[in-house]
């Protein structure tokens, strides 16, 4: 068989862990694999692709990002084109692997209804896809963000300021509320649970009232401005995708501004960015993402096009790519709770 193998979306920390997986797996029983650059636009016209060996795997299970390259291409763009990609698939290949989030799993879901033979590889930095417990690059995303903390308490408190930590997180809190959880965040705001410059304000002076000269709040990239009172501005850049850029809308900046207009206290702010998404994948990051992707293989194999490996209770199974798409898994209410506790 000849298999390609794609990266779409923003990069993540795992992803190189799973092509290493996917290729080691077919390498090894014969099949030919195919690596695809940048995602859906080597796909459009004359494939974009090079031969994946052994030589080409090496050492790559540590390394972040991604070999194959990604770029965020609209394929319902007159340039682009979802059915000009079902046609090279099915002239090109005979088995694609696409390993990406929301957006790239919704057009694999697409492809696989119109015939392709594709398989799916759950990747977000936001751990919002349904069904699976864990995503490639999510593990790694949290710890970042508690070392980034344990880091800035030492600063907040030698100073007796805030600081407002922004993190991703588009439509959910899972890296603000996890990476706050474990790195000690004194107050947590994400946009599944909104919550008022009033109750924040609120939190921060009662906390310096009680003799803590200084407090550590988490925000997501995602939550309105609106929550806070403000409007959101006419004008925000969006991407290749005509998607809002959500760190230049500097929620985070906004937050630290209006803290210290109400208060009078010394914030600043630190935006965690691109910091989340480079660098080495932790150890759970390497192997889930080893796991995902031998078992996008092993449903390659066995011919479970349309479908995508999850992880489900510590184990790994395959489930519609449709079961993953539908809806956006949101943070729960006990865990947000559980942070809160110890605001």
């Amino acid at each position: 068989m000849r298999i390609g193998v794609l990266t779409a979306g923003g990069d993540a920390p795992g992803l190189n862990a799973a092509v290493r997986a996917i290729g080691r797996s077919a390498l090894a029983e014969g099949h030919d694999v195919i690596g695809v650059h940048d995602g859906w636009a080597g796909l459009i016209g004359t494939p974009n692709t090079y031969a994946l060996d052994r030589a080409s795997l090496a050492g790559i299970l540590p390394q972040g990002g991604t070999i194959l390259g990604s770029v965020r291409f609209d394929l319902d763009h007159p340039d682009g084109g979802r059915d000009r990609v079902l046609a090279t698939i099915n002239d090109h290949f005979d088995a694609l692997i696409a390993i990406g989030g929301d957006g790239t799993l919704n057009v694999a879901r697409w492809l696989a209804d119109h015939g392709a033979p594709v398989v799916g590889v759950p990747k977000t930095l936001d751990n919002d896809l349904a069904a699976t417990e864990y995503c490639i690059g999510f593990d790694t995303a949290v710890g970042v963000v508690a070392e980034a903390l344990d880091r800035l308490h030492t600063t907040a408190a030698s100073h007796h300021r805030i600081i407002v930590v922004e993190t991703m997180g588009r439509a959910t809190g899972w890296v603000a509320t996890l990476g706050g959880l474990a790195g000690g965040a004194d107050f947590i705001v994400i946009p599944e649970f909104p919550v008022t410059i009033d109750a924040v304000e609120a939190h921060v002076r009662r906390r310096h009232s009680a003799g803590s000269s200084f407090s550590i709040v988490v925000v997501a990239e995602g939550v309105t401005l609106a929550s806070f009172g403000s409007a959101e501005p006419d004008d925000a850049p969006v991407d290749q995708l005509g998607r809002v850029q959500l760190a230049r809308r500097s929620v985070g900046h906004h937050l630290a501004e209006e803290l210290e207009r109400r208060t009078g206290f010394d914030t600043r702010t630190a935006v965690l960015g691109y910091v989340q998404r480079g660098g080495t994948p932790s150890a759970y990051d390497r192997i889930n993402a080893t796991r995902v992707g031998a078992a996008a293989y092993d449903a390659v194999r066995a011919g479970l096009f349309g479908s995508v490996p999850i992880l489900r209770g510590g184990e790994i199974e395959c489930v519609p790519l449709a079961d993953v798409t539908a809806t956006v898994k949101v943070v729960p209410r006990e865990i947000y709770d559980l942070a809160t506790r110890f605001f």
